[in-house]
């Protein structure tokens, strides 16, 4: 199986070429028929393919405007047939594709028809023949012979695909298949919404999905609230819905489920992937059989997005043999923004968004807050102003004092994905998530810190110890017992009185 090379070139590059495919084969070998047949296929699945039809002279160089169009393609098919070796002209071309490919990141795949590979990358038989009556034919090709011999053994070492003795009509279309579907992960909708950052993400996914397997995978994606879980799906669905036969993407599953039951999902599900309108269920039970059995038999992609609940799961997409898939908000919010602007407006936005999130974020991210129970927004809040960065047991005997049963709470909150533990049992939190937490616990009072309920900067508590405006909202706060003498402050009793024990 082919594997998509990575590529440190920009997208912006990519969308420069002029075609996706450059067709090299040898004419007389294949030219009226399997390359024809592989031109046609890749032509009618909208894959625009350079095909030279010139028949070419005895002694006449390669052609400007081939260079150009193997410049100006995303990648090359070869087509290596048994006299491809026996021609100059194939083997300049062959030489110039090899130089893109190492100058520019273009793609080769090389087709091995009626030829062993084996004869290509060592140079034996009919290429041993071939490159004999070059050498006999002009000895000033010595200096093209060694090129075109490292050229070839290059690309018969890449990995690709072998007729060998398969029926033609099926090779050609698993080619076009997967030519189709590296180009669907290249020319990725991201352009069209100009999101930032997203691209490793993608290709994180599209390996764990991988389309050209025959299996059923059911992928989940997960994180905090706001980082993009959403947008992710969506441009992912963009991208792998021309491979598969039926598709669904159900947005918002989570309030949809909530106002108008489970069975309206299930209606969305089939009508969007059967393109048929009515569909008579009264019940879960019923979606569950008209699911399975419509769609256990076709290649669907069903994108759930927003599921907090299993039971989403189990009516829309049951298990494995029902058929066989639901992030960044956050990242199309931001980048939407930045896009278009200087770098002296990015540092700008950026320490704005330190100080100050952004509030569309914001307020996504307070979904997941919402959702929490009273005892766990209490142990958030706690590690959003105190314990981001202590050890998880230190942590959970303090708040044990506070009854906010912290052993499920904190393991409520791992698994929402609002903390992490790492190896070392340290509690961490994504800034965004911090600074929500934070924003939640000022918004309690604006300007008089001594009716919030956490104390965590240093002028707050001064503040409130030093002009005694503490009131009994206040539940906790950090006072720096490792402060210089000179820096110190002495506090009066009456600082604390107003406060709750």
């Amino acid at each position: 199986m082919l594997s998509l090379p990575s590529s440190p070139f920009s997208r912006s590059s990519i969308s420069r070429h002029k075609y996706d495919v450059f067709l090299s084969f040898r004419g007389e070998d294949t030219r009226k028929n399997f390359t024809d047949h592989l031109y046609t296929a890749l032509n009618r699945s909208g894959i625009i393919t350079f095909k030279d039809d010139t028949k070419l002279k005895a002694g006449v160089g390669i052609a400007p405007e081939l260079f150009k169009a193997i410049q100006e393609s995303w990648c090359s098919l070869i087509v290596f047939s048994k006299t491809y070796a026996s021609s100059s002209w194939r083997l300049d071309e062959l030489a110039e594709i090899v130089k893109q490919k190492n100058e520019r990141g273009h793609k080769i795949f090389p087709i091995f028809y009626d030829v062993d590979p084996s004869d290509l990358r060592k140079l034996t038989g009919r290429v041993e023949e071939a490159f004999l009556k070059h050498e006999h034919r002009d000895m000033d090709y010595k200096d093209k012979m060694d090129r075109w011999r490292t050229t070839l053994s290059e690309v018969a070492n890449l990995k690709g695909w072998h007729l060998n003795n398969r029926h033609e009509s099926e090779f050609i279309t698993n080619i076009v298949k997967k030519i189709s579907a590296r180009l669907c992960q290249r020319y990725s909708a991201v352009l069209d919404g100009q999101l930032i950052g997203i691209d490793s993400r993608l290709e994180e996914l599209h390996s764990k999905i991988d389309i050209e397997e025959d299996d059923v995978r059911i992928i989940g994606i997960c994180g905090m609230g706001g980082i993009g879980k959403t947008t992710l799906a969506k441009v992912l669905y963009t991208q792998l819905s021309p491979h598969f036969e039926v598709k669904s993407f159900l947005a918002d599953v989570r309030e949809v489920s909530k106002k108008y039951g489970l069975v309206s999902l299930q209606k969305q599900l089939l009508c969007q992937a059967l393109l048929e309108e009515n569909f008579n269920l009264f019940s879960v039970y019923e979606g569950n059989v008209m699911i399975n059995h419509r769609l256990s038999h076709k290649k669907a992609l069903v994108v759930i997005d927003d599921a907090d609940n299993l039971q989403h799961l189990k009516c829309l997409v049951g298990s494995r043999d029902w058929f066989g898939l639901g992030l960044p908000l956050a990242l199309e919010v931001l980048g939407a923004f930045l896009c278009g602007r200087d770098e002296t407006q990015w540092r700008s936005a950026i320490e704005r968004l330190k100080r100050d999130s952004n509030k569309e974020i914001h307020d996504r991210l307070i979904i997941s807050f919402d959702g929490l129970e009273e005892t766990e927004k209490n142990i958030f809040l706690d590690i959003a102003c105190f314990f981001r960065g202590e050890d998880k047991d230190f942590v959970l005997k303090i708040l044990d004092g506070c009854e906010f049963f912290p052993s499920i709470g904190i393991d409520v909150l791992h698994k929402k994905s609002l903390i992490t533990i790492d190896e070392n049992n340290i509690l961490g939190m994504h800034d965004l998530l911090q600074e929500m937490g934070r924003k939640i616990v000022r918004q309690k009072s604006l300007y008089e810190p001594g009716r919030r309920c956490r104390l965590w900067e240093e002028r707050d508590v001064y503040h409130v110890l030093m002009k005694h405006t503490a009131t009994d909202a206040v539940e906790g706060m950090v006072i720096d017992n490792k402060r210089e003498q000179s820096k110190a402050f002495t506090l009066s009793s009456d600082a604390f009185l107003r406060m709750k024990n």
